[in-house]
């Protein structure tokens, strides 16, 4: 089954900035069969239900075991929701 994940991250302590691009570092070394497209105030994240979710659920437990406290905003859709007109 594929999965579409849209999630933004909100470190809740100065240096956010710095957090944030740990956080993207880790994801796009990890992900070997995820598709990452980055925005400005998200990242969506495409593949197989079980790739897209261990690499999530292992960036954010990195994330705040480094960091310390972080809000994780996450939409799932079942599907590819790079098929969806209007998306982007």
């Amino acid at each position: 089954m594929n999965l579409s994940v849209e999630i933004s991250m909100y470190p809740l302590q100065d240096n956010y900035k710095a957090k944030i691009k740990d956080f993207l570092d880790h994801i796009n070394q990890q992900a070997a069969d995820v598709e990452i497209r980055t925005s400005n105030m998200s990242t969506r994240l495409f593949g197989e239900y079980d790739a897209v979710t261990a690499l999530l659920n292992q960036a954010m437990q990195h994330s705040m075991k480094t960091h310390g406290k972080i809000v994780f905003v996450c939409k799932y859709l079942e599907g590819d929701a790079r098929e969806l007109r209007g998306y982007e």
